[in-house]
């Protein structure tokens, strides 16, 4: 388990190293392309070292890699503010956003599917304004906010008037929402235990209308909402919730992330990866159906 930085690293090093074996180059021969010392190839293929956005474009310059999707992609991994011209809207918010969160976000703005299991609180992809700021707003109370409100990501450190601070991470979280409007969109399936339905974050009409928001998010294409009633009993995930991230042009760099109080965890190894991919599938086997799902939603807002 490492952080999101560490994690990015690793995976970027391996992607590259795959690639550079792929066009028939030595870690050598890929140096002297590029005009490097052979053990800067080796120190960014082992993740030992970071390695600059342009770095990267010259690497996959020199192994013929053209596809934009998975350029953009390991741009991201290395960190770049900057991809196909498109500035990434959360550096704005860098005074207020820790790294491991906006690591996280540009993660998530990258994923072709995202799986999550949610324990306490709605998705942050699928929140209200109005549910946002309530569950925004108690976290940052404990100092505190992760990027679905259970804290963890955005942990101690960041400063500023707490009120615009608080502004600042609930328009973050309606900003990370166009995922699921892009072209083509996220897809988000989500296994929610009833105790987040039941929860009354923000207060009886805010929690109707956070109820009625996931009515009409779960008849979205892209999104596939399942309710773990409580007479569901014990299951694989009464641990907590977690996140996978999959991505269009690897499996190599799906990656499944865990949400704590004063950190995020992400795990890489294949042998995690399909531990909580197996769990998601057990968990949807044993939650309602997104038809059955729907009406007990609505059941519980009275909808």
């Amino acid at each position: 388990m490492q952080n999101g930085p560490a994690v990015r690293r690793r995976k970027l090093g391996a992607e590259l190293r795959e690639l550079r074996t792929g066009a028939g180059l030595t870690s050598g021969e890929a140096a002297r392309l590029v005009g490097w010392h052979q053990s800067k190839v080796s120190r960014i293929e082992t993740g030992a070292s970071g390695v600059k956005s342009a770095d990267v474009r010259l690497l996959l310059d020199a192994y013929g890699v053209t596809d934009r999707q998975q350029r953009e992609l390991l741009l991201v991994l290395a960190g770049s503010d900057d991809v196909g011209g498109r500035h990434h809207w959360w550096h704005a918010y860098r005074g207020v956003l820790p790294p491991a969160y906006r690591d996280f976000i540009s993660l998530e703005s990258q994923a072709s599917e995202m799986r999550t299991l949610e324990t306490s609180v709605v998705p942050g992809l699928l929140q209200t304004p109005e549910y946002a700021r309530a569950v925004t707003g108690a976290a940052v109370g404990r100092g505190h906010d992760g990027p679905d409100g259970t804290g963890g990501t955005d942990g101690p450190g960041a400063s500023g008037d707490a009120e615009e601070r608080l502004d600042a991470l609930v328009k973050v979280r309606l900003a990370r929402q166009d995922v699921l409007r892009s072209d083509p969109p996220l897809v988000l399936s989500a296994v929610l235990d009833e105790a987040v339905l039941r929860r009354e974050v923000g207060g009886p009409e805010v929690m109707a209308r956070q109820l009625q928001r996931l009515l009409e998010a779960a008849r979205l294409p892209q999104v596939r909402l399942q309710v773990l009633p409580f007479s569901a009993g014990a299951h694989i995930g009464i641990t907590g919730p977690f996140v996978i991230f999959s991505f269009p042009s690897t499996s190599d760099l799906d990656v499944v992330v865990l949400d704590h109080l004063t950190s995020s965890l992400y795990l890489e190894r294949k042998e995690d990866l399909r531990a909580y991919s197996e769990a998601f599938n057990t968990l949807q086997i044993h939650a309602l159906s997104p038809e059955d799902s729907l009406d007990y939603i609505a059941g519980i807002g009275g909808a």
